[in-house]
């Protein structure tokens, strides 16, 4: 006995298209903030360097450490990226193997269904100490 009809797993599968679809936009958001820190980060850090020829090096130095304090929340960002790559492969696993049961094969044949990740979790980290970052 199936679990779903044709009807409620096509819907189904429009849910869990639609939260594929807001997961891939925000990774291309994090993806275009990260991009802007970074572009960001290096051009403070050159003018860093510029008036480190000038400057008192201690406030320099301090300024740098805040500076390697900001580039661990882009850490974070990689940790963010690497989790929403793996639920995208999972929803889309989720999203294809639903089709397949509920819908079978169709005139082309079997339907492609995408490999689910074989880790349960890419990042197990959940925190991070700032260290020794070197700004590009």
């Amino acid at each position: 006995m199936a679990l779903f009809g044709a009807l409620e797993a096509t819907e189904l599968q429009d849910h869990l298209l639609t939260t594929f679809n807001d997961l891939e936009r925000l990774q291309r958001l994090l993806d275009g903030m990260c991009d802007s820190l970074l572009l960001n980060f290096s051009r403070v850090n050159d003018r860093l360097d510029a008036l480190g020829r000038t400057a008192d090096t201690t406030e320099l130095d301090a300024i740098r450490q805040e500076l390697a304090g900001a580039i661990t929340g882009l850490q974070f960002q990689d940790m963010g990226t690497q989790l929403i790559t793996h639920t995208l492969k999972r929803l889309r696993n989720c999203a294809d193997r639903l089709a397949a049961g509920a819908l079978g094969d169709d005139e082309d044949g079997m339907g492609l269904v995408e490999d689910a990740p074989a880790r349960p979790n890419p990042v197990t980290q959940d925190e991070m100490d700032a260290g020794s970052v070197e700004l590009f």
